[in-house]
């Protein structure tokens, strides 16, 4: 078993080794728009997660994730190879690409966010001209004891 620490070190460089290959190395144009996000090595070193995430061609047009994990798919060799040169480790851990889903789980948080803060104006709008349902006072006054000493 390996430390943790030495995990995440890997980790990091597999990232920064495949970000760098898909960069300039690999020449699939399916690729292009592909932005490595993070990645994760098992404690044992022999497996790694990588994840990606895809921009379309322009801000409204949705991105071709078939195509993009088709080619990543066909590019795992060629770039499980490069991460062997270039780690160094005695066994070159397995890539497997994961679509990273944090780019629209924030997006969704934001349209929830802003959901909230329209029922919040509303809320205060009403709030603002609400009259009381019962009494302006509701609390009865404290009765004034009579004391006998007198």
């Amino acid at each position: 078993m390996a430390d943790q620490a030495r995990a995440r070190r890997l980790a990091k460089r597999i990232a920064q080794i495949v970000a760098s290959a898909l960069e300039h190395e690999v020449k699939d144009p399916r690729l292009a728009r592909v932005t490595i996000t993070d990645a994760r090595v098992t404690p044992d070193l022999h497996d790694a997660t990588v994840y990606y995430t895809v921009l379309g061609d322009n801000l409204e047009s949705a991105p071709d994730l078939a195509a993009v994990t088709a080619a990543l798919t066909s590019a795992t060799g060629v770039l499980r190879t490069m991460v062997g040169q270039q780690t160094g480790v005695r066994f070159t851990p397995t890539l497997a690409f994961v679509a990273d889903t944090v780019p629209t789980d924030s997006k969704r948080i934001d349209e929830l966010l802003a959901k909230a803060r329209e029922i919040d104006a509303e809320v205060a709008q009403l709030a603002s001209t609400a009259q009381p349902a019962g009494d302006a006072d509701p609390y009865k006054p404290p009765r004034e004891v009579e004391s006998d000493s007198e």
